[in-house]
């Protein structure tokens, strides 16, 4: 019982239950009036007929005294007063055939001659409800007079008070029941799944518009009701609807990871409109395929972008390995970072790794393919600005004179070496085998010494 009423309670506090409620309860209250309200009036009726009944020995009596001693008027006056006294007739008036008001006594009743002319009996109750009027017609009387009688009828008022309210609590009574029933009947199988489903909404859209929280579905209620009907209909409709949005979401999310920094997209995601930040130590590596120009003019576009395909698809995988951000590709150069978006002490060790990957790489990319690509890769240390810029097809870059110094590592660089700058030698030198190379010519920079990275 008490988890029926928490029940009831609980169902009570949304307003779909209060406004269901409230039409049950006021449709019963008037149904149960239209049905209910005319045994007031019966009962009315059947009051006064008692009271016509109690009365009638003494009108009775009066009726037959009329035949006797109307024409000695105080005499008949003073038997009719010992029959009245003490009596509910309080009032009584006599006519003869013509209409003419033959007797009188105490308090006069409101019907009039002219009314007893249309039925044999005339009754109207008046004065508040506390006198009620009666009129007996000769004809029904069988005499030749009419009598009216007035009736005390106060004592009637408690008790049509007592059946009205009796009826009044019998009529609310019944109205909270059957209201009470019928919402906890309609709540159990309808509302609190609506609510359930409202929450489940309610889920979605947070887990929805907060992609960066782990990727798992939340527990929604939905998802573990089976039902056959048009409610169970509209609960499959939406966990349908969740999972397509969740998978096209997951699709885009993983397009632009593909595209920007887990980070940097979160920002953006977030409604941030700059987004550019300093670094005090990055290392950068650029790699381009020798002689990629002459090779092109050797295949068809489809081939080119098919081999540039495989050949940079490992490089993605290495990127992938060493935890590292692969800023872009132009034409055939690629572009790798170490230190950004977060920030790491061993950027420098990593792009190393990577660089001697990379031309592991391309020795066995040309061994499976029997080609005989080489590449050229150089790498520097340095201070740098990363950002994104532009509203469409914007994309993380880089920006600043350890930028373009890497780029002229690996443009004056050798056929598969990786040639680094003296910022990213004092970095590795405890760590990996160098050859000196020397002072060359940087253009825009002048004369620099660099090195080959030969191994760990």
């Amino acid at each position: 019982m008490s988890m029926r009423f928490s029940t009831l309670v609980h169902l009570l506090s949304a307003q779909l239950s209060r406004k269901i409620a409230s039409w049950v309860f006021v449709s019963l209250m008037a149904i149960e009036g239209i049905i209910l309200i005319p045994s007031y009036y019966r009962q009315e009726r059947q009051e006064l007929r008692q009271l016509e009944e109690v009365s009638w020995a003494i009108i009775d009596s009066i009726v037959r005294l009329s035949y006797l001693e109307m024409d000695t008027g105080s005499e008949f006056y003073q038997k009719v007063e010992t029959l009245t006294k003490d009596s509910i007739i309080v009032g009584i008036t006599i006519y003869d055939r013509r209409g003419k008001v033959v007797f009188e006594f105490g308090e006069l009743p409101e019907i009039s001659f002219e009314q007893t002319q249309q039925d044999l009996i005339v009754r109207d109750r008046t004065w508040s409800q506390l006198r009620y009027d009666v009129a007996w017609s000769g004809d029904y009387l069988g005499t030749d007079y009419t009598l009216v009688a007035r009736h005390n009828a106060e004592r009637i008022q408690p008790i049509l008070t007592a059946y009205k309210w009796r009826i009044l609590g019998l009529v609310i009574i019944i109205a909270v029941v059957v209201t009470s029933s019928t919402l906890l009947v309609l709540g159990i199988t309808v509302i609190i799944p609506i609510l359930r489903l409202r929450d489940d909404l309610i889920a979605a859209g947070e887990a929805l518009s907060h992609p960066d929280r782990p990727r798992v579905k939340p527990q929604f209620y939905s998802f573990s009701t089976e039902r056959s009907d048009e409610l169970g209909a509209v609960m499959q409709a939406f966990h349908q609807m969740f999972c397509q949005v969740h998978e096209e979401q997951e699709k885009s999310e993983l397009l632009l990871l593909n595209i920007l920094p887990q980070a940097i997209a979160s920002q953006l995601k977030n409604g941030q409109a700059t987004i550019a930040d300093g670094f005090t130590e990055v290392t950068i590596l650029f790699a381009d395929l020798v002689g990629f120009t002459q090779l092109a003019e050797r295949y068809s576009p489809s081939e080119l972008v098919k081999l540039l395909n495989e050949i940079f698809s490992r490089f993605d995988a290495l990127t992938e390995k060493h935890h590292l951000e692969k800023i872009k590709t132009i034409g055939d150069a690629y572009m790798v970072a170490g230190g950004i978006p977060m920030e790491r002490s061993d950027h420098a060790e990593a792009i190393a790794e990577m660089a001697l990957e990379m031309i592991a790489a391309i020795a066995e990319f040309n061994h499976q393919s029997q080609e005989h690509f080489q590449i050229r890769i150089g790498i520097n240390t340095g201070p740098v600005v990363a950002g994104v810029i532009g509203t469409k097809k914007f994309s993380y870059d880089l920006w600043g004179d350890a930028v373009n110094t890497a780029s002229r590592m690996e443009s004056h660089g050798l056929p598969g070496t990786i040639q680094v700058s003296q910022s990213t030698y004092e970095k590795l030198k405890r760590k990996y085998q160098f050859q000196e190379r020397g002072e060359i010519p940087i253009k825009g920079k002048g004369q620099l010494k660099t090195y080959f990275l030969i191994g760990k």
